[in-house]
Parts: structure tokens; sequence; C-alpha cells
């Protein structure tokens, strides 16, 4: 079985880095493997100097309400590189993860998921490496091309080398869409409806948005 070093190696030549990804692809699936849906949560990173700063909003699925917050302050030991961002944020947000007490049955992560040229965007990276259910939201595209949707709730595939690997889903009306997309253990059907059922009329769902002012509040502690 894989170790988290494996997901995570020490040296960051191209070459280790490349064969965690690797593992990552070889492991992350785009098929649900997941039991009823009970506590939802939202991880993201804000930056302050040299540290990174990874936030948990733990919520009820069904109801949204909040449940737990937990959070890590780690030095940033990698540069940002398009496409390897797992390896500069990834560590902050295991060790948060496990302070939780209140495990979620599903992640929602700021990042891609399969929709990233080798199949490893950060949220496929975190699934994998933790072996939870996990999707990707970014605000970007990373990989692949979609046609812009229209309506609040339309959702339009996102294609990358003739495969569907998410969606450009409208969210809000006064924004652009979202990308969202599996990371592990979530298809892509499930990915799509759980985060719309987690809309409530902001750009992002619920769980993203909340753990987004929970990180860049903590800036200011």
């Amino acid at each position: 079985m894989p170790t988290l070093s494996d997901f995570f190696p020490s040296g960051h030549s191209r070459e280790a880095l490349l064969a965690a990804q690797k593992l990552v692809a070889g492991i992350a699936i785009a098929k649900d493997d997941f039991g009823e849906l009970r506590l939802i949560a939202g991880v993201d990173q804000s930056f302050m100097d040299d540290k990174i700063i990874s936030g948990i909003v733990v919520l009820e699925y069904d109801s949204l309400e909040v449940i737990e917050r937990v959070y890590s302050i780690q030095l940033v030991n990698y540069p940002y590189i398009p496409t390897f961002l797992s390896f500069r944020e990834g560590p902050a947000i295991v060790s948060a993860f496990a302070k939780l007490k209140n495990p979620p049955d599903i992640l929602l992560v700021d990042g891609a998921g399969i929709n990233h040229p080798r199949r490893a965007g950060i949220a496929a990276h975190i699934g994998a490496a933790l072996d939870v259910p996990a999707i990707g939201i970014t605000k970007k595209i990373l990989c692949g091309e979609g046609k812009e949707p229209a309506q609040v709730g339309e959702a339009n595939p996102l294609i990358y080398e003739g495969k569907n690997v998410g969606w450009l889903l409208k969210s809000s009306k006064r924004s652009r869409s979202i990308v969202v997309a599996p990371g592990n253990r979530v298809s892509l059907d499930s990915s799509l409806s759980i985060v719309k059922a987690c809309l409530r009329g902001h750009k992002l769902p619920e769980p993203a948005r909340l753990a987004h002012e929970y990180v860049n509040g903590l800036k200011a502690i």
C-alpha cells in the first residue's frame, strides 16, 4: 500500500513528482464509491508571507449547517508551478484533515481533479492520498474546452483529449461559470449533482465558499 511519502516525496525532482502523479492517476477513480452523504467539507488555502494556511469547514450535507472548522499552518517549501499545485498545498491539507473530529463523507477541494493534463489535480491527489471521495472546484479551466453555459444551474461538458473530464457550471447570475470535476471516488454525474445541491446563490458552493472565507479570516489572527 502506498504511504503519504509516496504521494508527497521529499525530493522535488521532476521525475519524483511525475512518479507521484502517475500513482495518483492510477488510484483516483471517477466512479461513485461512497455511502450516504451526511457530512461534506470545503477545503481551501491562503498564503501569508512564507506560510500556507489550509482550512477545512465541515457541514451537514442536508442543512449545510457548519459542524466543525480546523486549520493547519505550514511553511511553504515548494514554489508555484502550474500542474504541480498538489506538492505546494497538499501537505498542509493532509495536516489539517488529521485534526478533524468529524471526518466528512466527501471533500470539495479548491483545485482541479481529473481535469488535469495527467489526471492528477489536487482534488484527485488529496482524494487518493487520504482515500476519501473528493470533488475539484476551480474558477478557471486548467485544461480542456467547453461552452460557457448561459442560465443559472446549466452545465456543459468540459472536454479534454476527447473525454469528458468535468463540467462548466453556471452557479450564479453575476459570474462566469465554475469548473466542477471528479477528484476521487465520485462520478462525473454525482460531482455535478452534489455541487448543485450546495449552491446558495453564490459563485462557489457553500462548503467551498465558507472554507475560502475561513482561511482568509485566519490571516487576521
